[in-house]
């Protein structure tokens, strides 16, 4: 029977109850997981070494908090507490960690962490555990979790004498699969604690369960906070170009799954202009890439035309992107559990009574867990009742393979599949650095980016498509991405298959090691081309005759923005293209802000630049300094900082 609670400190006595000794505790990445129910119970064992607690989880999100009183802090401050809300409840252990005091009987073990957020945390990074996504839920399995936590959904059309019905909503992911996983190896079912948010979106489907999934339902009283929402980015010119070269290789009736970030903005963005707007898509591509149309890749496996079937999204993470190719009917492409209607449809047999099933019944957008902002969250709770019914929350052992079910219908489901994710660097050989150093410090993690590498082999015409910046840094201390060597790999070089960067399509797969350097080396930045061909040569993997084609030249962030500015003048290219969290204000802050960061670099840059500051007379920014309380600033650092600001802008402006 389960036990409805309201009171949290009255859950962390129940469980303390049931659960003897040791606590070791499951729950979902990112916003499944209970922060408030979290806290509590780390609080209370914080104080009481004689319960030790192991916590196994992922993406343990932490607003940002920069510190001091610098450009920076004065920027996030005000916006962090705007975005997130006043009271979001941080989590407690992530703060130890940050700061290395997680006490000794209490442990954190994560798979997937928040990028970069806990690189120099000792303590988390002897705690990570590096799995596939696939693999995370016998990992947990193997801990013999005797708790599971997650944050759920109530079906907000339920009469009030009806049987609760909940749902997994954002995190479909882990939970039934850590279940089975546990049943497998013959362990007993750990006591399951949901805690209902109301902020929470409504997914039904096979994301709903019924009250006695859960041991004890735990309903907190208001207010409640904020979902985390992921503040949005600005997306630069070498992002789209990296997206345009990326959208160019997805077919119509195709199946798409994208990661996160400004490279996938890009991505959707330029998708959702190629279908709504050809005739302008076409002419940035042009004026990017005159030979494009003629690459090889984007012949055999691309297209530049509208999407008139449209795509199946099918990606571990339902995020902004996938909202805007569903509100542009870019995402319509629908699927349904049934393998002979699908086999028909493939082969053109479908009858008129099939294509009604697939209209009626059919999923267009499949997905294990989510995470976007705010606004995307807005969407989610308000979609009408067939949008709704097209989204499926699925487990991740069904959307990161073909093996974990029924492998015959994903293969019909799952044609033409294109699998982009992003990485940091990549070798000329082909192999790809995404989640750690080669010291061994891990900066995010493995996530599902192997699980589609591997599919994109094992479907017969998938392609993997991994994106990355061809260099990295500020332009006067930039450095490569593709790299001769590296001493850390995420993605093996005999996986290799497809690489993009702003300069271009590198196709690797089932290329002889020459042609994957000389096709590397094509998409390398003018800067690092030299060394880079010289080393190949030095290792035998380039004829000693063998010179750059004049064309490598070509490939400069120079050219790269004069290609694209008329685009980025007239709006076809915003700096927001899936909306904004910040306002007019902040948007001009940040890129004045970001001008300044490149401008004070080294010494004498900085130097430069503040002499620049001081001689030169610059228009009113009332409105920017009072956002950034410098209006009236009192200590010489504050005037400078104002000084320097004021400078930015004007520059920025221009």
């Amino acid at each position: 029977m389960t036990l409805a609670l309201a009171d949290l400190s009255d859950a962390v006595d129940l469980i303390l109850q049931r659960i003897p000794g040791p606590l070791r505790v499951a729950a979902p990445l990112g916003i499944g997981k209970p922060h408030r129910l979290l806290n509590a119970l780390y609080e209370r064992i914080e104080r009481d070494p004689s319960r030790p607690m192991q916590l196994y989880t992922a993406l343990s999100l932490d607003p940002p908090a920069p510190k001091g009183d610098g450009l920076e802090a004065r920027f996030f401050k005000p916006f962090a507490a705007r975005h997130f809300g006043q009271h979001f409840p941080a989590l407690r252990y992530v703060q130890a960690l940050k700061a290395n005091t997680l006490p000794a009987h209490i442990q954190v073990e994560e798979f997937y962490m928040q990028s970069g957020a806990l690189l120099h945390s000792t303590q988390m990074q002897r705690s990570y555990v590096s799995l596939n996504y696939t693999h995370a839920a016998d990992g947990v399995a193997q801990r013999a979790p005797n708790m599971i936590v997650q944050k759920v959904a109530r079906d907000p059309q339920a009469a009030a004498d009806a049987p609760l019905r909940l749902s997994l909503s954002c995190n479909n992911d882990t939970t039934q699969d850590t279940l089975d996983a546990i049943r497998r190896r013959g362990l007993p079912r750990p006591l399951m604690v949901a805690e209902i948010d109301p902020q929470l979106p409504w997914m039904g489907g096979v994301a709903t369960v019924g009250e006695d999934f859960f041991d004890v339902v735990i309903d907190p009283p208001g207010p409640h906070p904020a979902l985390f929402g992921l503040p949005r980015q600005p997306v630069s010119e070498s992002d789209y170009a990296i997206g345009l070269h990326a959208s160019a290789l997805v077919r119509d009736g195709g199946t798409l799954q994208i990661g996160i970030g400004t490279l996938a903005d890009a991505l959707s963005h330029a998708l959702v202009l190629r279908h709504t707007d050809n005739a302008t898509y076409r002419r940035v591509l042009e004026a990017l890439d005159p030979e494009l149309i003629h690459h090889p890749a984007v012949i055999e496996s691309g297209g530049m035309a509208p999407f008139s079937i449209g795509l199946y999204g099918c990606s571990e993470m339902l995020n902004e992107g996938f909202r805007q190719l569903v509100q542009h009917g870019v995402t319509k492409r629908r699927v349904v559990d049934d393998a002979p209607l699908m086999q028909r449809i493939a082969t053109g047999s479908a009858s008129d009574a099939d294509h009604a099933k697939l209209q009626a019944e059919g999923e267009y957008l499949h997905g294990a867990f989510y995470l976007g902002s705010p606004e995307f969250y807005d969407w989610l709770r308000n979609l009408d009742h067939d949008q709704r019914r097209a989204i499926g929350m699925r487990r991740i052992s069904e959307i990161n393979q073909l093996y974990g079910g029924n492998e015959a219908l994903e293969r019909l489901q799952r044609v033409e599949s294109r699998f982009f994710n992003s990485c940091m660097m990549a070798t000329a050989l082909g192999a790809a650095v995404s989640d750690g150093l080669e010291d061994g410090r891990v900066v995010s993690g493995v996530g599902g980016q192997h699980d589609f590498v591997s599919m994109a082999h094992a479907l017969d015409d998938a392609r993997s498509v991994l994106m990355l910046r061809s260099w990295r840094g500020l332009p006067t201390q930039a450095a490569s991405n593709i790299r001769w060597n590296y001493g850390h790999t995420t993605i093996p070089r005999h996986l290799r298959d497809v690489f993009v960067d702003e300069y271009g399509i590198a196709d690797l797969r089932a290329q002889t090691d020459e042609d994957c350097v000389i096709a590397m080396c094509g998409i390398t930045d003018a800067r690092f081309v030299a060394p880079l061909v010289e080393q190949a040569k030095r290792a035998g993997k380039l004829h000693s005759d063998f010179q750059p084609p004049a064309q490598w030249q070509r490939n400069t962030p120079q050219r790269l923005a004069q290609a694209l500015a008329p685009f980025r003048r007239d709006g076809t290219l915003p700096d927001y293209p899936l909306g904004s969290d910040f306002t007019d204000t902040e948007q001009q802050l940040v890129r004045a802000l970001t001008w300044l960061k490149e401008h004070t670099a080294t010494r004498a840059d900085k130097l430069r630049t503040v002499a620049a500051a001081l001689l030169t007379k610059t228009p009113d920014a009332a409105i920017a300094l009072s956002r950034m309380d410098l209006s009236q600033p009192r200590r010489l650092g504050q005037r400078l900082m104002a000084r320097l600001l004021r400078y930015a802008l004007a520059q920025t402006r221009a």
